[in-house]
């Protein structure tokens, strides 16, 4: 059953050393900042937790895994200080995953644009079916994926960061994305993905988690700037998003 609330819902279970965190909003899986804080609050509080060794992050329902940016949060967006603050959200959330001391899994079940394909780059592993197809639209509507542009980078490369992010109107399908790293696995069937999480999951709670925490910080090499550097990124959108041709696409996308 998907969440109606207007501020989305995140919902965390913890058994067996496997932390399942579940993300969902009616409107496709999209973020409000008050969500993007809350999913940031509790990787930083899953880092913590001994009685966690690795984290699933999913999200609600079996349609779209993640349509980015809150719609409505993006229109209301009036000056430079709240485009920041706004942007910003998505900022603390990928540096969230960084910087926690557990694997993270991604589980991909459905189509996923913006700010949703940045965190799956982000997770550590990512699992999807085939019709978890991945576009990044925002050249279309006058910003730029600026924030997550890192993350893609650095799963994913260059080349396909160009790709995806110049042909704004163009879905990339699963076995592209697989294709350039940001899928270790796609799957026919949701049953056939899960029992293979299933499997993952299941081994990673296993392992000695100082190793698991160690692995995670070779990873991540390289990426220390992330705090200050996702924070620059943030004010290049939340300046982008007051323009005059930002507010004019938001508004032929309303209508």
């Amino acid at each position: 059953m998907g969440t109606t609330r207007e501020n989305g819902s995140l919902y965390t279970v913890i058994q067996n050393n496997i932390a399942t965190v579940e993300f969902g909003h009616p409107a496709s899986n999209s973020f409000p900042i008050e969500l993007l804080d809350r999913l940031s609050n509790e990787f930083n509080k899953l880092s913590k937790n001994d009685d966690v060794h690795v984290i699933l992050l999913k999200s609600e329902g079996e349609k779209a895994f993640c349509a980015g940016a809150s719609f409505d949060e993006l229109m209301q967006i009036s000056n430079k200080e709240e485009g920041k603050v706004f942007f910003n959200g998505f900022a603390r959330v990928i540096n969230a995953m960084r910087t926690c001391g557990k694997i993270i899994v991604g589980r991909v079940q459905g189509k996923t644009v913006g700010g949703g394909v940045g965190l799956i780059a982000t997770c550590d592993y990512a699992m999807a079916i085939e019709s978890a197809s991945i576009k990044l639209s925002e050249l279309t509507i006058g910003i730029g994926p600026f924030v997550i542009a890192p993350a893609l980078k650095r799963k994913m490369g260059i080349v396909a960061l160009s790709e995806l992010t110049l042909a704004a109107t163009e879905w990339k399908n699963a076995y592209w994305a697989k294709e350039k790293g940001l899928y270790a696995k796609v799957f026919e069937t949701i049953s056939e993905m899960d029992k293979e999480i299933d499997t993952l999951t299941t081994n990673l709670s296993r392992y000695n988690p100082q190793a698991l925490t160690n692995m995670k910080k070779v990873l991540w090499e390289g990426t220390e700037n992330w705090d200050q550097l996702l924070t620059e990124k943030a004010e290049i959108s939340g300046k982008l998003v007051l323009s005059d041709f930002t507010k004019e696409a938001l508004e032929k996308f309303k209508k």
